[in-house]
């Protein structure tokens, strides 16, 4: 299960590059036009994808930033937040490999953003939540792209497979 996680961890890192590359092509203009997504543009869709995990990261680790509103701009401008983006993928990356089975197996507490409640749950349910949650948001930055008239980068797994940085999990 670990190396599952260490995986799903990799490869977000690696559809992030490609996705923030993208989004780098965008003009000021393109990066906030609102397109239609749950979080309307690019820049809302990419600050989303961070808050979500910020959210989650604190839930799992009881350390970091946790905005308190799933919809926070975090960084307006498009470089600073591929910094921080860059930054959590690391910071997750490291955090999944230090987990062991008898962790993935455990429980956690937390509060909940929307509607506060404390939930309590297993770990590896929530961290399969947490990485399909980012691959859902990515699409839709994908989508997000395509209306634009850009060309979206692959983002499916199985190209990250055939990557040089995913093949040790092929």
């Amino acid at each position: 299960m670990k190396q599952h996680f260490a995986m799903m961890a990799e490869y977000n890192r690696w559809a992030n590059r490609l996705l923030y590359e993208a989004a780098a092509q965008l003009t000021a203009e393109e990066y906030t036009r609102d397109a239609g997504a749950f979080f309307r543009s690019m820049k809302g869709t990419l600050n989303h994808i961070l808050v979500a995990d910020r959210i989650w990261m604190r839930r799992f680790t009881g350390e970091g930033e946790a905005p308190s509103q799933l919809d926070a701009i975090l960084h307006d401008a498009l470089p600073a937040l591929r910094l921080a983006r860059e930054a959590e993928d690391k910071r997750i990356i490291g955090w999944v490999k230090g987990l062991d089975e008898t962790a993935l197996k455990g429980r956690f507490t937390y509060m909940t953003v929307v509607a506060p409640r404390t939930i309590s749950q297993r770990l590896s349910p929530a961290l399969t939540h947490f990485f399909n949650h980012q691959t859902h948001h990515r699409g839709q930055a994908h989508m997000i792209l395509s209306v634009l008239g850009k060309s979206p980068p692959s983002l499916d797994l199985i190209y990250f497979h055939r990557a040089p940085e995913g093949q040790p999990y092929a």
